[in-house]
């Protein structure tokens, strides 16, 4: 599968100037990097459109385009649930964390998640080193995933061998990553973000249009299956038909509340240069990313129509049968009107699935060096030797991931959703009731993030090897479950944290810090 000589060729330069745009932002950052709180989070020094869009790219990911475009293809419109429950996850993260974790952050001087739970859970090793060890793992399987998804795009593009594409990727994104922490990938996401945003706009009606408008795409959809086009699956009767209501509730509560709590996206509030940025930040955040998957759902609706009306060609046709994640990269390969349109695409697909992967590497990179190598392992270590950890494990992150990645193409899909199934389930009741709830203590917070991974584990692989009968919610829905009732269980039982450590942290059942109320 590769596109055609002269489409490759200019692939080919879009591609390597925007590599030479994101290396030479990589290379101008390094220069503003005085300290770890410069690398790890630019200095607490984001603006209100380079935070927003931080937040939209660290959820932006090989799913947005390749998987959005694939579940549309075989799901048709009961998947369409999808395009909200995603950006409603930026929202969620910046109305319910933003104003207190920004606060605490300046106040405590947290830079990291971790940072917050042994402030909240007056913890400072047992649950510091558990959540951060938790962040490192979820945060190498999810980013398995994106280098995966990165390997179908140049796979696509130049027709290279799996293990060169991710080689290709692993070393771009490491480089400006490793050089320039949160300064480079902030601005690179930027980059990323507005070739995204005005790519979709730009591409996605060629597609839409190619395959005869929305009406004839619904007509071919029911004509396959009249569900394709309801707003949801009465029954799992089929493969593809799994999105029923108990399964779109679970689905909802995974993506919104998992995607919010993952530490890549989480972190990226501690970053921000003021709180009031989180008054519009979440609509505009919304706004921005639902457009930008409505559109890509449906390009997926648009290219089963071309499907199974042969406006694909035969061969092409039955590649995308065959394997419905590339259905994206062919609709638009047979729509474009020229070649110059399915070269800048080339580098629109890249730009979305790289934006999440460049922070996943930075979340590993500053877990390991400030958790555990500066809190744990070195206390008086120099900010030099922390900046240099972090960068030496942005780098063996990147090469355990290209390893990992080198498993076959197929598993993208399930590698994502197990990812961000352990991020609700380790993360999200900690989190939740850390801040709004009194009573939790430091023993619930183990037995809930413990608990929570070892069922996600569980019902992932029971659920993705079909291990018995299937599962009428997502995987992630049980092992959330059992997170919150040892939560509760266990805090109930144990003694409750300080007047002290509940004052400094904020917490209680409201969402800004009460000094911030009267602004």
């Amino acid at each position: 599968m590769a596109l055609g000589e002269g489409t490759t060729l200019i692939t080919l330069v879009l591609m390597v100037v925007y590599f030479v745009v994101l290396l030479g932002i990589g290379v101008w950052a390094s220069k503003k990097i005085k300290s770890s709180e410069d690398y790890i989070l630019a200095g607490r020094n984001l603006g209100f459109w380079l935070f927003t869009l931080l937040i939209v790219c660290s959820i932006c990911s090989g799913m947005t385009l390749i998987g959005t475009s694939e579940f549309g293809f075989k799901s048709g419109w009961p998947g369409v649930w999808e395009q909200i429950f995603v950006p409603l996850a930026a929202s969620f993260c910046i109305i319910f964390f933003g104003s207190k974790l920004n606060k605490i952050g300046r106040k405590e001087g947290c830079m990291t998640v971790a940072d917050y739970f042994a402030i909240r859970y007056e913890n400072n090793r047992e649950l510091r080193a558990l959540s951060a060890f938790a962040s490192i793992i979820v945060s190498l399987i999810y980013l398995v995933g994106q280098y995966t998804a990165i390997s179908v795009v140049l796979m696509w593009a130049f027709g290279l061998e799996h293990w060169q594409a991710l080689l290709i990727a692993g070393v771009i994104i490491t480089v400006y990553t490793v050089i320039g922490g949160l300064y480079a990938v902030s601005w690179t996401g930027l980059v990323q973000g507005l070739i995204l945003i005005f790519g979709v706009l730009l591409v996605a009606p060629f597609i839409i249009s190619y395959a005869g408008g929305m009406t004839v795409i619904n007509d071919v959809l029911a004509s396959i299956d009249p569900n394709l086009v309801m707003p949801w699956f009465e029954t799992n009767y089929a493969a593809y038909a799994y999105c029923t209501p108990e399964y779109l509730v679970s689905f909802g509560i995974m993506l919104m509340v998992g995607l919010a709590c993952a530490p890549h996206v989480l972190s990226n509030v501690f970053a921000a240069k003021k709180a009031s940025y989180f008054k519009w930040s979440p609509l505009v955040a919304f706004g921005i990313y639902v457009v930008i998957m409505m559109l890509v759902k449906i390009s997926g609706f648009a290219v089963r129509a071309m499907a199974e009306t042969g406006a694909l060609g035969a061969e092409a046709s039955a590649a995308v049968m065959a394997n419905p994640s590339v259905a994206l990269l062919y609709g638009i390969q047979a729509a474009s009107p020229t070649i110059m349109i399915t070269a800048l695409f080339a580098v629109i697909v890249l730009a979305a699935v790289m934006s999440t992967t460049d922070r996943l590497m930075l979340t590993i990179g500053t877990d390991f060096s400030w958790n555990i190598f500066k809190t744990m392992l070195k206390p008086k270590a120099t900010e030099r030797q922390v900046v240099r950890i972090s960068q030496i494990c942005v780098f063996l992150a990147a090469a355990i991931s290209l390893v990992l990645a080198i498993n076959p193409p197929e598993m993208l899909a399930f590698l994502i959703w197990l990812g961000i199934g352990m991020m609700l389930s380790a993360f999200a009741v900690p989190l939740l009731a850390g801040l709004y709830w009194k009573r939790a203590t430091a023993a619930g917070a183990i037995a809930s993030m413990t608990s929570g991974i070892i069922a996600a584990l569980g019902f992932g692989c029971y659920s993705y090897f079909n291990l018995g009968p299937a599962l009428p919610m997502h995987f992630s829905i049980y092992s959330f479950v059992i997170a919150i009732i040892a939560m509760i269980v266990v805090s109930l039982l144990t003694k409750k944290n300080s007047d002290e450590a509940l004052e400094k942290t904020f917490t209680g059942f409201y969402m800004f810090p009460k000094d911030e109320k009267k602004e």
